[in-house]
């Protein structure tokens, strides 16, 4: 019986370590929460024989850094491409607007979309600087969802690396 629970707690992880690793990829999901919920369920269901408070609370941190790599990816990317505040903004309800109007491929071009709105609503109103805007968006994004990718692969790894 022993194992069959292992092995039940091992299934339940996984599913919940994939839908992390997705929801990283389509912020429907919170990623990095996901992966940690996972780890809490396989703790309960083993009845925390491998994994301690200690663990919790590092692996807790690390979904705290994925949330603000999340949040702070986009504004860096806009800043370093030359960016104002309108264009963070737009960017951030562009990436909101985006998922509703236009599905998964809103994940991308809204904030695109939003960033470029935002900085044409600014004083300068150049398209030139609204379009690199947009493009800061888009690598801030990408870096960031790089970073959190990293961040959650460390988190899989401390997990099966604290289990075995």
């Amino acid at each position: 019986m022993v194992i069959v629970m292992e092995i039940l707690a091992f299934l339940i992880v996984i599913l919940f370590f994939v839908a992390g690793l997705v929801g990283t990829l389509l912020p429907v999901l919170p990623g990095a929460l996901l992966i940690w919920v996972g780890m809490l369920i396989f703790g309960v269901m083993t009845g925390f024989e491998t994994l301690g408070t200690m663990f919790f609370i590092g692996q807790g941190m690390a979904v705290a850094l994925v949330h603000i790599v999340d949040y702070l990816a986009g504004v860096v990317g806009v800043k370093k491409f030359g960016g104002s505040r309108n264009a963070v903004y737009g960017s951030i309800v562009g990436a909101i607007l985006g998922i509703f109007v236009m599905g998964p491929a809103g994940i991308i071009f809204g904030p695109f979309i939003g960033a470029v709105v935002g900085e044409m609503m600014g004083p300068q109103k150049q398209l030139d600087i609204a379009i690199r805007s947009g493009v800061g968006t888009l690598v801030g994004m990408l870096g960031g969802t790089v970073l959190k990718l990293a961040v959650e692969a460390i988190m899989i790894i401390w997990f099966f690396w604290a289990v075995y």
